[in-house]
């Protein structure tokens, strides 16, 4: 399968973290009324409901800690079996989606956090942790730090997951330019007609591995055609 193809290093220099951000946070306000139609291609499917199956069997009673929830999809696949789940975003937007979406009775909660400050986040004692399609969207220079914020607020033995996309060269929106950084950014369009510069990463096994640090113990990568998922548990 490739990878991502490498364009030439834009001659700007990379744009700040803050307005990366701000900017990410932005973009999925408005994208979040037609967030899900990327579930609906056809070429993914056997890949979505492989991965549902999977994540609906990783936080058997565990008090889990969903980042960046979005709409919501994989919140009731991932709070199937837990013992607790709380989902978090940072956009109202998507939130509002995630809650109406059909959820175990008493099990999930929904919380407005910002990812990288946690403000919001009242609780530091989970003992799994969750998050689809976030990895890519970190910054390579803040990634290993923002690892390092997760798992403070985890337990010892926590189990973590996180899935995201392979690139898929005619499924994959094309890399628009790669920055001074390694970062790859794609310019997505929107149904108002507006476009939008936007972080996506996609690593390969050894880089995500490599980004863990050493807390992180039992790794398993799981490749699928278009997407893959990464759990550990932390020491």
């Amino acid at each position: 399968m490739p990878q991502a193809p490498t364009p030439a290093v834009a001659p700007a220099v990379a744009p700040d973290a803050e307005l990366t951000r701000l900017a990410m946070v932005d973009y999925y306000a408005q994208r979040a009324q037609e967030y899900e139609r990327i579930y609906a291609k056809p070429e993914r499917q056997a890949d979505l409901r492989a991965m549902e199956a999977w994540v609906a069997q990783a936080f058997v009673g565990r008090k889990v800690l969903e980042v960046a929830c979005g709409t919501g999809w994989w919140t009731p696949f991932g709070s199937e079996a837990c013992d607790s789940w709380c989902a978090t975003d940072l956009n109202a937007q998507t939130l509002e989606i995630a809650r109406h979406k059909p959820l175990p009775s008493g099990k999930v909660r929904f919380a407005l956090v910002d990812a990288y400050t946690w403000s919001g986040l009242e609780e530091a004692d989970f003992t799994g942790a969750f998050a689809g399609f976030w990895w890519s969207h970190v910054p390579l220079e803040r990634l290993r730090a923002w690892l390092d914020s997760l798992h403070a607020r985890l337990k010892p033995g926590a189990r973590v997951v996180f899935l995201d996309n392979r690139y898929v060269e005619g499924s994959s929106t094309p890399i628009a330019r790669r920055d001074v950084q390694g970062n790859t950014w794609q310019q997505r369009r929107l149904d108002d007609g507006s476009t939008h510069d936007v972080l996506k990463n996609f690593p390969t096994q050894d880089q995500a591995l490599a980004a863990l640090g050493p807390r992180a113990q039992q790794a398993q990568w799981v490749e699928f055609d278009h997407y893959w998922i990464l759990s550990y548990t932390l020491a």
